[in-house]
């Protein structure tokens, strides 16, 4: 069973998936579906609309995200995903059971469904739904630490203790990658409501990847960058498709400052630091230094140049007897969910957790 599984991790903002064992995902696609028009038989109806992957550049204002904050809210856009990459991974191996990871939020309609489309329209074997924190500790091979996962839609905060949660002391937050876009959407585009939409998405995520960053202080970062003189610092410089420049401002470039001081950006949020902090000070006091210890940054967020030693600065303070404090990290930490989840796909001890289309059918 375990030697050729597929393994697909859904989030809000991407669809990763492979087979076990690989140290990357083979796919990695947007989580994003586009409704078009059906030249055969036009109208405004679902059942008259031709559901397609990706943003339509012929349609680009008929593309909807069908997983939002961890939430499935257009499961006919998921089966689509799903179909498609099975598609693929099936013309290498036909008949393969699947893992697929679920949201932390374990909603029983959610899983219901998944078992449903995966067995009765997709024809899968043998299926595991494997939670998507729990994936993300066992990618860096510790049982016990603080998994600190910041996504697209969701910022996510779990302590472990020999591979199993400590409940109730994790906090989920609604916020990630997509409130940092929609800031740069609504500073870059303000003077432009007519800005073509996917222009603008292409824009920010160009931006965020190139010259986004977290600074260390924001206080210092921000009276340094004011008072350079303009056109001082090329990176501050962004060159649109149409080939106009544009000068970035300096809270434009510290953007991911708001995963730290939200309330910089009128946000009423606890900031990620704060909620570690307060899931680890929910724990056993025994276990904290243990926690504070191996704190693991995981998730896209994470990837911003100055992130997770932020975070360090942030939490280290607050343990000054904890002489090992830690935040681990690697370098394909935006896929530690799949990475974690193609480990598990070969452990023997999670046997009796996998369905088989037999059992399915049974119960």
């Amino acid at each position: 069973m375990t030697e050729q599984t597929v393994v697909i991790d859904h989030g809000s903002g991407y669809m990763k998936s492979g087979f076990s064992g690989w140290n990357a995902p083979q796919l990695v696609l947007p989580t994003i579906v586009n409704y078009g028009p059906c030249r055969e038989d036009p109208g405004p109806s679902s059942a008259q609309r031709r559901l397609g992957l990706g943003i339509d550049l012929l349609h680009p204002d008929t593309f909807s995200y069908p997983i939002q904050r961890g939430r499935v809210l257009n499961w006919e856009g998921v089966e689509q995903i799903w179909s498609f990459v099975l598609q693929k991974h099936r013309l290498i191996h036909e008949d393969t059971p699947v893992l697929v990871t679920e949201s932390p939020l374990k909603d029983p309609m959610e899983r219901k469904k998944t078992l449903e489309i995966m067995f009765e329209l997709l024809d899968v074997p043998a299926l595991l739904l494997a939670d998507q924190m729990e994936m993300s500790l066992y990618a860096t091979g510790f049982l016990t630490g603080m998994v600190v996962d910041s996504g697209c839609g969701l910022t996510r905060v779990q302590p472990f203790h020999l591979g199993r949660p400590i409940w109730p002391t994790g906090k989920l937050l609604e916020f990630g990658g997509q409130d940092l876009s929609d800031y740069l959407v609504k500073s870059l585009f303000k003077e432009d409501g007519k800005a073509n939409k996917l222009f603008q998405l292409q824009t920010v995520d160009a931006v965020k990847m190139t010259k986004c960053y977290v600074p260390q202080n924001l206080v210092e970062a921000l009276d340094y960058r004011q008072n350079l003189p303009s056109g001082y610092d090329d990176s501050n410089t962004y060159i649109l498709p149409d080939g106009t420049s544009v000068e970035l401002t300096p809270m434009q470039r510290l953007a991911p400052e708001m995963f730290f001081s939200p309330q910089v950006f009128d946000q009423e949020r606890s900031s990620i630091p704060q909620a570690v902090l307060d899931s680890i000070h929910a724990c056993d006091a025994a276990l904290q230094p243990q926690l504070m210890s191996h704190v693991i940054a995981c998730g896209g967020n994470t990837l911003y140049p100055g992130f997770t030693r932020r975070l360090f600065l942030e939490l280290a303070p607050h343990y000054p007897s904890c002489t090992d404090a830690s935040v681990w990290s690697h370098s394909k930490r935006n896929f530690s969910v799949w990475l974690g989840a193609s480990v598990v796909a070969h452990l023997s001890t999670y046997k009796s957790e996998w369905m088989t289309r037999k059992e399915y059918d049974e119960k």
